[in-house]
């Protein structure tokens, strides 16, 4: 599965030499620091990848900020693109928008579960849902998905920085077990 996930990955994200021809890309492009694979580049992608994307819920934009945002954190730029499909349409409606009000109801906000329940229900048009995120639920849903976005990067940056590890030290145990057998 993860094979198969990489070679989509490869295929269909963009080099850095097809960005480096676009006009509004080139300056993201140039700078090559933000397209290696180190210890530090990968996990801070991770982070900026998990906070744009449950943060910003609007898909067209996810990528497109998660890639600007990776440039004064000096993150990778493909992982956090990658990142930032961990927010797709079953997790968004039924964990991160759920969670982010419940999140903003805690921290001081009311936004009422049974209204949101009832515009799914009955099929509210974009009225009826602009209308209930002008009350006390737009502060609660924003300050839940910043709390929750802002939590998962951390918790990200962490295994992911623990993962590099683990991975490069098991490299060096078999790279040294190899050494001595031959040695």
């Amino acid at each position: 599965m993860i094979t198969r996930m990489t070679n989509w990955a490869h295929a269909n994200m963009p080099t850095r030499e097809q960005m480096e021809s676009n006009r509004f890309a080139r300056r993201l492009a140039v700078r090559h620091e933000l397209w290696r694979f180190t210890r530090r580049s990968v996990p801070r992608g991770v982070a900026v990848g998990l906070f744009i994307g449950i943060f910003l819920m609007i898909p067209g934009l996810q990528v497109i900020g998660a890639a600007l945002l990776c440039m004064p954190f000096r993150a990778n730029v493909p992982i956090a693109a990658l990142m930032t499909f961990v927010s797709i349409p079953p997790t968004t409606l039924f964990v991160f928008l759920p969670g982010a009000i419940w999140v903003g109801n805690r921290v001081g906000y009311h936004a009422d579960f049974a209204t949101l329940s009832h515009l799914f229900a009955d099929g509210a048009s974009i009225m009826d849902w602009l209308a209930w995120l002008g009350t006390d639920a737009a502060p609660a849903l924003v300050i839940g998905l910043a709390v929750i976005g802002l939590v998962s990067a951390i918790v990200g940056y962490v295994l992911t920085t623990i993962g590099w590890r683990w991975h490069t030290l098991r490299k060096r145990r078999l790279r040294n077990a190899a050494r001595a057998q031959r040695g």
